[in-house]
């Protein structure tokens, strides 16, 4: 593909933790992108294996890699370690000249034309703030994707343009970050989406780190810190029992996340009128999925 997005200056933010099994991936998908990014800090979070080793390698060799490093708990914590671990390596490139930020996780395979094709995507419509390709993981020897609503760009590997980063105040360092800035986003007048027709594989399926009981009351505490509506919850619960992984539990344990955090009393992330937009959101999801059945 040859178009003027060779001009277009982005820079990539990647905070990584025991990724020596996925890191080299990513490293070398970055590298041999037909439009490199001017600058790419990856934020090891006190990793324990050789992912620091790796990393320093290929440092060495490309001058617009950099590797700073951090510490933290030995706890794993999802969301806010990660975010406060992007954030740090955000400070060293703040001040730089660039019209996108990505963040991106480094348990990543990514075709080499990915970014100049999506930078393509924002080019054609100025409204556009966050997007992403969808992600594929494997399952049985088949690369699957992960349906994602419309307007959900993947976690991991968000990119914002610059005004919209910075209008929403950048990310929030707790569960729930990536519906946070797409919903304050959307607040603000700006688009979030993601595109079929750009792919990138996530090597390492989600709650391999934490586990998928963890990972299902954490989609609960999220559920409730953003605001949704009790009618999306009652068919996301009924959907996870039957779909989710493991059967039956995965929907019970999110519906615990939620009714824990609704009994704690946990502050919500968003205001009372981005409350109001997701759960308007929300609901218009399950109005479409009805229409389709009809």
């Amino acid at each position: 593909m040859t178009n003027h997005c060779t001009e277009i200056n982005y820079i990539i933010v990647s905070p990584v933790k025991d990724e020596q099994s996925y890191i080299e991936d990513t490293i070398k998908s970055i590298i041999a992108q037909t439009v490199k990014p001017s600058a790419w800090v990856i934020v090891d979070d006190c990793s324990r294996d050789e992912t620091v080793a790796i990393i320093e390698r290929y440092c060495t060799v490309h001058q617009w890699i950099t590797l700073i490093k951090t510490n933290r708990e030995d706890k794993r914590q999802p969301g806010a370690a990660v975010i406060n671990a992007f954030n740090k390596g955000y400070e060293i490139v703040k001040n730089n000249t660039y019209d996108f930020i990505v963040k991106l996780d480094c348990d990543l395979r990514i075709d080499p034309d990915y970014f100049e094709r999506l930078m393509f995507k924002f080019n054609k419509n100025i409204k556009l703030g966050i997007a992403s390709g969808i992600y594929l993981e494997k399952n049985n020897n088949n690369w699957n994707a992960i349906e994602m609503p419309p307007y959900h760009a993947a976690g991991a590997c968000k990119v914002l343009r610059k005004t919209c980063f910075r209008q929403i105040g950048g990310f929030v360092p707790v569960r729930g970050w990536d519906t946070i800035d797409e919903i304050k986003a959307q607040c603000n007048g700006w688009e979030t989406c993601h595109f079929d027709e750009l792919r990138f594989y996530h090597l390492k399926p989600e709650g391999a780190g934490i586990g998928k009981i963890r990972t299902n009351i954490m989609h609960g505490e999220i559920y409730y810190l953003t605001g949704g509506s009790y009618l999306f919850l009652f068919f996301k619960i009924i959907h996870r029992m039957i779909f989710g992984r493991p059967l039956l539990i995965g929907g019970i344990m999110m519906l615990f996340g939620y009714v824990r955090s609704l009994i704690l009393k946990k502050k919500r992330l968003v205001n009372d009128d981005e409350a109001f937009f997701y759960k308007k959101l929300l609901n218009q999801r399950i109005l479409r999925q009805l229409k389709n059945l009809i």
